[in-house]
C-alpha cells in the first residue's frame, strides 16, 4: 500500500511538472519563434502605443464611431470577466433591455431593421466582430459625424469585411477596433470619442 502511495505521489508530481510547466513553456516558445504576432495576442500597436487587440472587443460610444455589440464582460469588454448575461430568452430583464435598445437605435436609423448583433451580447462577451449588416446600420450616424458621404464609408466597411474562415465555417464580419482606426485615419473628426 504503501509502495502505491509513493508511486501515485511520484507520477503526480512528475506529470504536473512535465505537462504543466515544461510542455506549456516548450510549445509558447516555439510559437512566439514560429508566429511572434498570433502569440502575443494579435496587439494592434500605432506609433509604439497598444491600442487593444484584434481578439478582445472594445466599447466605442461616440457616434463618430462604428459601434461594437453589447458586452456582458464584467463592466463590459472585461478580458478578466469573460461572461455572457447568463439570461434566457424569456428573461423579463433581457427582453426589456433589448426593447430598449432597439427603440434607441430605430430612433437613429428609422424604418431600417436593426440587426440583431447590436442588441445582443455574444456569449464571451469581447466578440471584437459585427457582421457587415451592423456595420451598413451604423453609416448614416457615422457618415453625418464625420462629414463624408456613406459610399465613402461603404468602401472603408468593405475592406475591413472578413470572409468566412477556410471559405465555409461562420459568417462574414468586421473587426470594429480596425475599422475605427482606419476610420480615425482617412476621415478625422474634429470630436468624437472612444470609451476607454
Amino acid at each position: 500500500m504503501k509502495k502505491n502511495v509513493v508511486t501515485a505521489v511520484l507520477m503526480t508530481l512528475v506529470t504536473t511538472v512535465l505537462l504543466g510547466i515544461i510542455y506549456p513553456l516548450v510549445v509558447t516558445g516555439i510559437a512566439r519563434v514560429l508566429f511572434p504576432h498570433k502569440a502575443d495576442g494579435q496587439l494592434i500597436v500605432v506609433n509604439g502605443k497598444v491600442l487593444g487587440s484584434r481578439l478582445i472587443g472594445q466599447a466605442f460610444s461616440g457616434p463618430g464611431y462604428f459601434h461594437s455589440r453589447p458586452s456582458a464582460a464584467g463592466n463590459g469588454y472585461d478580458a478578466s470577466n469573460s461572461n455572457g448575461s447568463q439570461l434566457g430568452p424569456t428573461n423579463r430583464q433581457l427582453i426589456d433591455r433589448v426593447k430598449g435598445d432597439v427603440a434607441t437605435l430605430q430612433a437613429e436609423n428609422p424604418n431600417v431593421p436593426v440587426p440583431i448583433d447590436l442588441v445582443t451580447a455574444s456569449a464571451s462577451g469581447l466578440d471584437p466582430h459585427i457582421t457587415p449588416a451592423a456595420a451598413a446600420f451604423q453609416l448614416p450616424r457615422v457618415a453625418k459625424v464625420r462629414g463624408t458621404n456613406e459610399g465613402d464609408l461603404r468602401s472603408l466597411v468593405a475592406k475591413h469585411t472578413e470572409g468566412r474562415q477556410f471559405g465555409f465555417l461562420g459568417e462574414s464580419r468586421v473587426n470594429v477596433l480596425e475599422l475605427n482606426l482606419e476610420l480615425d485615419e482617412k476621415f478625422p473628426a474634429q470630436r468624437h470619442a472612444r470609451a476607454e
